[in-house]
């Protein structure tokens, strides 16, 4: 018998259901989890449902051998094995994701994953979530027989093995680049815990297309595949969730929870891998069971940091913020905060991927959810869970799990580890007994803490309105402000469309010959210096305040769309980057002279936030253009986030002024019911977005008023 404690999981409150798995494994790292899921799968008779944060079909499963003559791709595999079997479908969803991240994932899978393949293999991008946040559940159900859920998604740069070798020859991604190691945690389950995942993953795609799956029908389905060895058998499995409220579905913070509730009922040991560690309300728990005299030991298995420089700026400082808190509660030296390495890095490291808690010898729990603030209520997560309750079975099974991770970091056996334990009662000291070699854990040495003013944007703790998300980069009096350049381009593009019209329905095209003036003006276009002539003219209008709508629509006229959209493009980071040397050189002290008080207080906000916030004065114009530029020069805003932030704000404008020009132009030299029409829709579909950003404006300072006005809500 195990030792007798209270219940950690509890139905409704820190997780959804409760529910027998009849069999389960915990997988360690990509190559036992894509293998396990190649054999489940090619067992698959009726239906397999795959949700992730990253579907891409270009994914390899299998090195060193196949399963039943398959493709080792998932693409190909899953096409392959639907194609087999008359009544097996596949339904793949994964999360619509913002182009940021496109540079790193399969290009167009729609096309890939859909159209290209059998018919009875579907895939999905699912954007039934708030503004900013991301489909994270990793959940795959095969006949809601045997299901998956973790860290992993079926993606490329995921895969890898125990031993973490620097330089593995397979450790490639699908353009033959090699990708640094990678350590990650599944965990497998077959039972009524898997049927229960299948019906939340066709929630998912009910939410996300409007069609309702149907559960396959009991008989004929797969099951456990014999070459898998169950590590547990017959035990409660709980299912966590995170939900953020939006379109009418209730938020689940059932994540959070659990985490707090496990924490806290700690008594010997917490165990965590993670890839983030950034949520303040679990850092805060931490930290009152570091001060208690007698309380456990806490460790924390990190990356050591990130490859993304962005990410490294901001989820890495919020990271240093909560371990400064942490590290200081920790009067009894029972905190251990580390990061593994492995064989021939060099300088690189070992990617952490995993998400894992283990608490005693009592509970475990593998997910999808993050120590961060976005995976307690901003992103969708799903977890499994089991607890001994004096079970001693389980309890064997937690500490097992526990002594395998432990031996993988620190490059020995889970034997050795055991042993270790048993003599020294002690996570801190068996760490340090057995911290030699080139594979092992390294203490993770304290990072700067420095305050991030965009942190409510980069780690939210639930969703928020677009004009809250506004008030943190543009102070509230400029709002108003930027309606007027608004209302000023709404007028000059009616204008534009007038002429069009008058065009096409008074006599004026027979007192001028357009053909011929735009003839001439194009004509320029041909000159091999044109793209230093049109940055000239920029950069000298910019000086003389001209309006750069004026000039971006000037440039249209001159040049076809693409190349009117760069030379633009082009201009505007020439005019841009003058006007900014001219802010640097003349200073904060010299400007200041000249500026409004509303001025200031938005130079405040280009001082503190930087990146984010030249994208969002780009976006709405709440001063001149070469009054901005010339204020982040005098503030040393730094020029890689001003350039940067530049070319982001200034891009989607200027395409859609091109496209308008274009059709505009249409309808000058064909003035037809169609280029009319086209013209029409290009200027409806501008003028709503206008409308829509003045409407959020004002929504933004009437909300703003309201708060001011009224009672704080307090925080968690």
């Amino acid at each position: 018998m195990g030792t007798e404690r209270k219940r950690i999981l509890e139905e409704g409150r820190n997780c959804w259901r409760i529910l027998r798995a009849r069999r389960g494994a915990l997988l360690v790292d990509g190559a036992a989890y894509y293998a396990a899921f190649a054999r489940t799968a090619a067992r698959a008779q009726q239906s397999i449902l795959i949700v992730g944060w990253d579907i891409d079909g270009r994914a390899r499963l299998l090195h060193d051998d196949q399963v039943d003559d398959l493709p080792v791709t998932l693409r190909a595999f899953l096409n392959e094995l639907v194609s087999r079997r008359r009544n097996l479908h596949a339904y793949l969803l994964g999360w619509d994701y913002p182009m940021v991240y496109a540079l790193d994932r399969d290009l167009l899978p729609v096309l890939k994953l859909d159209w290209r393949t059998h018919r009875r293999l579907r895939f999905r991008l699912d954007d039934q979530h708030p503004v900013g946040a991301a489909h994270h559940q990793k959940i795959v159900v095969v006949d809601d027989t045997v299901a998956f859920v973790g860290g992993m998604d079926l993606a490329v740069r995921r895969w890898d093995t125990p031993e973490h070798l620097g330089m593995d020859p397979r450790r490639v991604d699908p353009n033959g680049k090699a990708y640094r190691p990678v350590h990650d945690v599944q965990i497998m389950v077959e039972g009524e815990v898997a049927a229960a995942l299948g019906e939340l993953a066709r929630q998912r795609w009910l939410r996300a297309t409007g069609q309702r799956l149907r559960p396959p029908q009991p008989g004929a389905r797969g099951g456990w595949p014999v070459e898998i060895p169950p590590d547990f058998e017959d035990v409660p499995v709980a299912i966590v969730r995170t939900q953020p409220a939006y379109n009418g579905i209730p938020e689940v913070r059932e994540v959070e929870t659990l985490y707090l509730d496990a924490i806290a009922a700690a008594e010997r040991f917490i165990y965590i891998e993670s890839q983030y560690f950034t949520s303040t309300v679990v850092a805060d728990a931490i930290a009152r069971r570091l001060r208690e005299p007698h309380g456990p030991e806490v460790v924390l298995i990190l990356p050591r940091g990130s490859d993304a420089w962005l990410e490294e700026k901001t989820m890495g400082a919020l990271r240093g913020q909560v371990l400064r808190q942490v590290r200081d509660a920790d009067h009894f030296g029972r905190l251990c905060v580390c990061y593994p390495v492995a064989p021939q890095l060099h300088d690189e490291y070992l990617h952490v991927h995993s998400k894992v808690l283990l608490v005693d010898n009592a509970f475990a729990r593998v997910g999808s959810s993050n120590l961060n603030n976005r995976s307690m209520g901003f992103d969708t997560e799903c977890d499994l869970a089991f607890e001994a309750a004096g079970d001693a079975r389980i309890e064997r099974v937690v500490a097992s799990f526990r002594d395998r991770l432990m031996a993988e970091h620190l490059g020995t056996t889970p034997e050795k580890v055991a042993e270790k334990m048993a003599d020294t009662g002690s996570l801190v000291r068996t760490i340090e007994a057995l911290r030699s070699g080139e594979k092992t854990l390294c203490p993770l040495p304290p990072e700067p803490a420095d305050p991030v003013a965009y942190a409510a944007l980069i780690d939210p703790k639930c969703p928020s309105s677009p004009e809250k998300l506004l008030d943190e980069f543009v102070p509230e009096d400029h709002r108003e402000h930027a309606k007027r350049p608004i209302l000023q381009t709404i007028v000059v593009l009616l204008a534009l469309f007038g002429i069009a019209a008058a065009w096409r329905w008074t006599p004026l095209h027979e007192w001028i010959d357009i053909q011929a003036i735009l003839g001439s003006v194009k004509a320029l276009g041909n000159n091999p210096l044109a793209p230093f002539a049109v940055m000239g003219i920029y950069a000298a209008g910019g000086l003389m305040m001209v309006p750069v709508t004026l000039l971006i629509i000037g440039t249209t006229f001159v040049f076809d769309p693409l190349t009117a959209f760069v030379y633009s493009l082009l201009g505007c980071m020439a005019s841009a980057l003058l006007s900014y040397g001219i802010g640097w050189l003349l200073g904060y002290r010299t400007l200041r002279q000249f500026m409004s008080a509303r001025l200031a207080r938005l130079s405040g906000r280009l001082r503190q936030r930087g990146l984010l916030t030249v994208i969002t004065v780009r976006l709405l114009p709440v001063a001149p253009f070469t009054v901005i530029n010339l204020v982040a020069g005098a503030f040393r805003i730094r020029l890689r986030d001003f350039g940067l932030g530049t070319a982001l704000g200034m891009a989607p404008g200027i395409l859609a002024l091109s496209v308008f020009a274009d059709r505009l132009e249409m309808a000058i030299l064909r003035p037809g019911i169609k280029n009319l029409a086209l013209l029409a829709l290009v200027l409806a579909l501008i003028l709503g977005a206008v409308v829509w950003i003045r409407r959020w404006l004002t929504n933004g300072s009437r909300a703003a008023l309201a708060e001011t006005a009224g009672p704080k809500e307090g925080g968690r």
